[in-house]
């Protein structure tokens, strides 16, 4: 499923415009992105948490040439599904 498609499907089972749904859905994303930027979580209970993993500096390999290289510590988005979200898709 594509953004557009989740846009579809939000606006059909909630009966709002597709407009009006993807607002919505933009808005959400922007605040999830925005608050990961600041180094927050995001605790949506029972689907689960987005957040930040930091990742240090290490030296690292060219795997063609062998020489070795170093890898900037940097900020990942990460997602931990919550129990009600893994037990929907278990079944």
């Amino acid at each position: 499923m594509n953004k557009a498609e989740l846009i579809s499907a939000t606006a059909e089972k909630t009966g709002l415009s597709k407009k009006d749904t993807e607002k919505t859905v933009n808005a959400i994303l922007e605040t999830i992105t925005e608050t990961l930027k600041a180094g927050e979580k995001v605790q949506v209970v029972g689907f689960g948490v987005f957040d930040v993993k930091y990742r240090q500096a290490r030296i690292g390999h060219n795997p063609r040439t062998k020489e070795q290289i170093k890898i900037p510590a940097t900020r990942a988005p990460q997602f931990k599904p919550g129990k009600a979200l893994k037990e929907a898709v278990a079944k």
